[in-house]
Parts: C-alpha cells; sequence; structure tokens
C-alpha cells in the first residue's frame, strides 16, 4: 500500500509566498483608499504657504530650474489641486523644516518670558523694611530722656480673600497670627514703670500710663467683639509674659470719642473698640525680654543692644510699648501695609554710664541717632550734623490728680498765652468707686465752664466700671480744675487683695488735644497721674484670732467628751515589794504555795 508523505520544504515555501501576495494586496488597497481620499491641508502648511509665497524659500539643489525663469525671477512652486478644492503647496522638505520651526520658537519663547514674568510676580515676595532710631533729650532736672523707636514695615494684606501667610521675614510671626486670626485692625500695647513727670521734664514723645494699657480696634467682620477681646489678651498675656489676663469686664469700656484710629481708614463704629488699663502691674525683666525678641535683629545687633535691663530698671521712668496698624503703601493709597512700631522711652540719670560700642544690624535700611538741642542753652557742647530744628513745646497738660475725702480733683493746664483748645477727658472708675454724677463741676479761672459734651456709663457693681468723657474748652493760659464726688463700697471679704491696707488703685486719666506744632495740627494725648484710694477694710486679724479660739475650745470640749465615752477603766492592784517577790521565788523553787 502505497502512503504519501508531506514535503516540508515545499510546504514552507507555499506559506512564504502566500504571505507575500497578502502583504502586497493590503498594500495597494490602502494606496487607493488614500489617493482617493480628499487631502486636508495642516494648519502648519497655512504657514509654510505665506512665507513661500513672500518667495523666503531656498532653491533645491537638484531641481534649480524650476524656480528661475529668463529674468532669474522667482516663481511660485508647484501646486496641486485636490478634489475638496483645497489647495496646498509642496516645498523641500529641507526648507519647510526652516520655515515652520522659526516662527513656532518665537512663539513660544514669547510664551516662556510672559510665563516666566507672570511667575515672578506671583512668586516675588512682599516687600518689608526695617528701620530703627533714637533720640536723646537732656532734661532741665538733669536727666536723660532717651526714645528708641523699631519700625517694621510690611506690604502685605493679611486679611486678602483666598491668601494665607505663612511666610515672614522681618515682622513677627507671632503678632501676624494674632491679627489674622482676631481680625485686628490695630493695636496698641504698653508697659510702664514709674510716673512720667510732665512738670519737670515736659511732654514726652509718647506717652503712657504707669502700669499695662491695651486698646484694641477690630475689623467689623468681627461679630463677638467681647469674645474676641477676652481671648486676644489671654493670647497677648502669654506673648509678653504679663498679667493681661485679669482684664475683665470689670476694667474695660467702650470709648465714645476717645481713641479714634491711628492708622489709614476711616472708622466710626465705635462698638469695635475696646480700652482697658491695669495700674497695678509690675514691669520687670520678663516683660522686657519678649520683647526684644520681636526685633529682627533680637538683642545682639542695632540699637537694641543699648537695652541693658540692669540700667533700664534702675531708671527713673521706662516704658515700653507695641503698636500696630495699617498705613498706605505710597502717596495714591490704592494699597496698605502694616506697619509695628517698638517704641521704648528711658529716663537715666546723669551719671548712669552706658554701652557705646555696637554692631549695626544688617536687616536695617536705617539706623539714625538724634540729639534734642532745643532747652539747652549751652549749644557749643554739641557738633551735630545736620543741625536739627526745635521741636514743638507742650501747651495743654495735666498733672495733678488727687483726691480728698469722697472727691476727686482733677487739674488741667493750658500754658498757651492767647489761644484756647478743646480737649477730651476720658475718666474710668472702677465700680467700688460709686460716683455722684451730679456733682460733677468744671471751673476754670474761677468760673464755670460747662462741657460742650458729657458721655456717661454708669457702672453695675462687679460687672464694669464707670465710663466719664468730656469735651471741654480751655481757656487761654488757664487752669481747668474737674471735681466729682464718690462713696467707697464695702467689698465681699474675697474680693480684697492680699495687702488690702495698701489701697486699690485707680486708672489715669486720658486727656486728648489738638494743639499746634511745626507742621500742622497734632493730636496730643497726655496720662495724669493714677489714684491711691483706701477703701473700708476689715481687720483681717479678728477672723483669725476667732477663728484660732474657736478651734482651741472645740479641741478640748470635744476631747475631753470622747475620753469619756470611749476609753475603758480597770482597776489594778498595788504591786507587791520586793520582799514578798523574792519569797515568792524562793517558794516557787521549793514547789510551795506561793504567799
Amino acid at each position: 500500500m502505497a502512503t504519501r508523505r508531506h514535503c516540508p520544504v515545499l510546504h514552507g515555501t507555499m506559506l512564504m509566498v502566500s504571505s507575500i501576495a497578502l502583504v502586497l494586496y493590503c498594500t495597494y488597497a490602502s494606496a487607493q483608499n488614500i489617493l482617493e481620499e480628499p487631502r486636508r491641508e495642516p494648519e502648519s502648511y497655512n504657514e509654510a504657504n505665506k512665507v513661500l509665497s513672500e518667495g523666503d524659500v531656498q532653491k533645491s539643489d537638484d531641481t534649480p530650474s524650476r524656480h528661475e525663469d529668463a529674468n532669474h525671477s522667482p516663481q511660485p512652486p508647484e501646486s496641486v489641486q485636490t478634489e475638496s478644492g483645497t489647495r496646498w503647496e509642496a516645498t523641500e522638505g529641507a526648507d519647510l523644516n526652516e520655515a515652520i520651526p522659526d516662527g513656532e520658537e518665537e512663539e513660544q519663547n514669547l510664551r516662556d518670558e510672559v510665563q516666566e514674568t507672570t511667575d515672578s510676580e506671583q512668586q516675588q515676595p512682599p516687600k518689608d523694611q526695617f528701620q530703627e532710631e533714637l533720640v536723646i533729650r537732656p532734661l532741665q532736672s538733669g536727666d536723660i530722656y532717651s526714645s528708641f523707636q523699631f519700625r517694621t514695615r510690611w506690604d502685605i494684606d493679611f486679611f486678602q480673600k483666598g491668601k494665607k501667610v505663612s511666610h515672614y521675614r522681618l515682622f513677627p510671626k507671632s503678632l501676624g497670627q494674632v491679627i489674622t486670626k482676631f481680625s485686628v485692625r490695630e493695636l496698641h500695647i504698653s508697659f510702664t514703670q514709674g510716673y512720667w513727670r510732665t512738670m519737670q521734664w515736659g511732654q514726652p514723645f509718647l506717652s503712657a500710663p504707669p502700669g499695662a494699657e491695651l486698646w484694641v480696634w477690630f475689623q467689623d467682620t468681627v461679630k463677638d467683639v467681647d469674645g474676641a477681646w477676652k481671648e486676644l489678651t489671654n493670647v497677648l498675656s502669654g506673648i509678653f509674659c504679663a498679667s493681661l489676663n485679669f482684664i475683665d469686664s470689670t476694667n474695660t469700656v467702650q470709648p465714645s470719642a476717645s481713641f479714634k484710629p491711628l492708622g489709614v481708614g476711616n472708622v466710626t463704629n465705635q462698638k469695635l473698640l475696646r480700652y482697658a488699663v491695669l495700674p497695678r502691674e509690675i514691669v520687670c525683666t520678663e516683660n522686657l525680654t519678649p520683647w526684644k525678641k520681636l526685633l529682627p535683629c533680637g538683642s545682639k545687633a542695632g540699637l537694641a543692644v543699648l537695652l541693658k535691663s540692669e540700667k533700664l530698671f534702675h531708671s527713673s521712668f521706662h516704658s515700653q510699648a507695641v503698636h500696630i496698624r495699617p498705613v498706605c503703601q505710597d502717596w495714591q493709597c490704592k494699597s496698605t501695609a502694616w506697619e509695628l512700631r517698638q517704641t521704648l522711652n528711658v529716663v537715666f540719670d546723669l551719671h548712669t554710664s552706658g554701652q557705646s560700642k555696637r554692631e549695626a544690624c544688617p536687616l536695617a535700611s536705617s539706623s539714625k541717632v538724634y540729639v534734642d538741642i532745643t532747652d539747652n542753652s549751652q549749644g557749643e557742647l554739641f557738633d551735630l550734623s545736620p543741625v536739627m530744628s526745635s521741636l514743638s513745646q507742650t501747651v495743654v497738660l495735666g498733672d495733678r490728680r488727687t483726691y480728698s475725702t469722697g472727691e476727686i480733683h482733677t487739674l488741667i493746664y493750658n500754658n498757651h498765652p492767647y489761644r484756647a483748645f478743646p480737649v477730651l477727658l476720658l475718666d474710668t472708675v472702677p465700680w467700688y468707686l460709686r460716683l455722684y454724677i451730679h456733682t460733677l463741676t468744671v471751673t476754670s479761672k474761677n468760673r464755670e465752664n460747662k462741657p460742650s459734651y458729657i458721655h456717661y456709663q454708669p457702672s453695675k457693681d462687679r460687672l464694669r466700671p464707670h465710663l466719664l468723657e468730656m469735651l471741654i474748652q480751655l481757656p487761654p493760659n488757664s487752669v481747668t480744675e474737674v471735681t466729682v464726688q464718690f462713696e467707697r463700697a464695702l467689698l465681699k471679704w474675697t474680693e480684697y487683695t492680699p495687702d488690702p491696707n495698701h489701697g486699690f488703685y485707680v486708672g489715669s486719666s486720658v486727656i486728648s488735644a489738638l494743639v499746634p506744632s511745626i507742621v500742622a495740627m497734632d493730636t496730643n494725648s497726655t496720662h495724669e497721674q493714677p489714684l491711691l484710694v483706701n477703701l473700708p477694710t476689715p481687720d483681717f486679724s479678728m477672723p483669725y484670732n476667732v477663728i484660732c479660739l474657736t478651734c482651741t475650745v472645740v479641741a478640748v470640749g470635744y476631747g475631753s467628751l470622747y475620753n469619756l465615752l470611749t476609753r475603758t477603766f480597770q482597776v489594778e492592784e498595788p504591786s507587791p515589794g520586793l520582799a514578798k517577790r523574792l519569797a515568792n521565788v524562793i517558794r516557787r523553787l521549793r514547789g510551795v504555795p506561793l504567799l
């Protein structure tokens, strides 16, 4: 039987031929579809067509006669008309590659430049600067008045929507976060040790009452101003290591006319203002250290190296303050910036030695020292360049505030020879001094001076203090006296201080006036002397004696009764003598019964 064998070589050859035929057929079919399909002109060819029509295409080496005529004038390139009516022109591959990328590269470069400019504007940090200055004024009493001012300005908006400030360079981050969190518009805080003697030293550059003073303007977006005020005082107490957490409703007021905003903006809603003062606050090194840490260079360089604790706190007067407010960035005031002013005023003794060697703060744009020679009769002792002009003199001041039996006296001086000035007097009196407002009298030159504006808010026991604001016209070269009677309240024994016999402090009165200066009218604020009032104080030693006597009686009586009720009585026979005991020992040895 014959068998049929398969040839592997022949079978492989037939498969190869079939595969080649199939590939050729597919290639032919695809070529036919391409020729029959209407051709679409790319956008890049339109640009190439424009370039080629202007004669910018170079000649091809292999077909020179196609682009030349007898006059050697350039001819348009060959064109192909498609079935769809679209006209596109063919050119050399090299020419097209040279023409198209040039335009795209210029456009891409332009986009890159615009993008880089936009990115640089977005990434450019806000402008900030730091300045420091020192003003030295010799006083008539022989002391030296030194006023330090450190000014930090930052061109930024803390309340811009959708933008959170996270990078800080010169501006303290702790204060920036306080402004943002509590929506603070202006913040003014001062810590003062000692009393400024206006009659001897003249008017200070920046007045501050003894103790701690705080007044804040909030943004109009704050709904609960009292709640924000309470939280703000607690935070500031931790930042400055002070007792500001003792500020509550009993020593906080809402002035109606005083403490106008010092920054840009016209705010008329007095409900956004809070003011408080702690006249008993003691200023020490714990308050100075965090204050110096707010400076960009700290106390390591610049004028801050002169602030030595052992010198400052042995002076006659020392006051440190922080002022934050919005200001204009330029004269057009289209945008605002934030200004932080840290001031320190101190009165040194004439023989106090200081440190003269210091290093400049590298972050400060300017560091200046001024010497005031207004009251110096021996001007030849100073060699100043440039010469400093004279400063304005004080014409309105309040220096004396005393109280007699149930009556407060306030004296306001106007030493201008021929000009009268309106002043705004603000008095904050604690609730335990019950004012009789009907006894209020204002006299000038032994005549009644009726105030043109009076705002009085009576106190509530253990809730809020008295608030008295008056607008008074001061005659020229006069002394105006304001008196009001009061009655002392009796406190609970838990409301007295640990040293009740020392007395209770009443905050300083604030006098605001418009006084003339070299340029224009300046707002001059003066703080008067605080009061120390003695309240009815019980004899706290009597409760101690009563407690001791009562405890003694109770211990003796209760102890005796307890012993009678709990003690057990037993009758014990007297012990035998020595002879009897020896006899019993002998009888025990002999086995005889004991006696």
